[in-house]
């Protein structure tokens, strides 16, 4: 322990403010590079009351870029929830394709590649009535496929 106090002692003042200089610039250069910079994703929310057999007004998806699209039914007794990742591919090629997961009780993986009207998405219920579909190439919908007399309600986001 002396001997380590002897050779501090020995540096001189110039020498002891180089080292201390040396190890701020190497922490802050470290310190800078750790910077992470995080966005603010976009959202889309979109509730619905749907009556028997009735659709949503078309929902345009951001074209591009990878979209996060969850919705649930509300409506007492079908209560569910179902998501998909979702890519809207625009002209001239217009197409959506995604994958998710369907609504219990028969939650399974859903997934597809579509360039037309009226393909199935995802189920957002739990007796499977109320579902997102395409309703075109380039946009989809919320659809209440019952033909009961029973109105649906629930919301559906997308986060991109």
């Amino acid at each position: 322990m002396k001997a380590l106090t002897m050779r501090i002692q020995k540096f001189s003042r110039p020498g002891v403010i180089l080292m201390v200089a040396v190890v701020a610039i190497i922490t802050s250069m470290v310190v800078a590079n750790a910077t992470q910079t995080i966005t603010t994703p976009n959202a889309a929310f979109i509730s619905y009351s749907l009556a028997p057999g009735a659709n949503s007004a078309a929902i345009t998806p951001a074209t591009n870029r990878s979209v996060l699209v969850m919705g649930c039914s509300t409506t007492i007794h079908d209560q569910g929830v179902g998501q998909v990742s979702l890519l809207h591919i625009p002209s001239p090629s217009s197409a959506i394709e995604w994958v998710g997961l369907e609504s219990t009780p028969g939650a399974a993986i859903t997934q597809g590649f579509i360039g037309y009207a009226g393909a199935h998405i995802v189920y957002l219920d739990y007796d499977h009535r109320v579902d997102i579909e395409t309703a075109s190439a380039d946009t989809i919908l919320i659809h209440n496929t019952s033909s009961n007399t029973f109105t649906v309600v629930g919301n559906v986001t997308l986060i991109w």
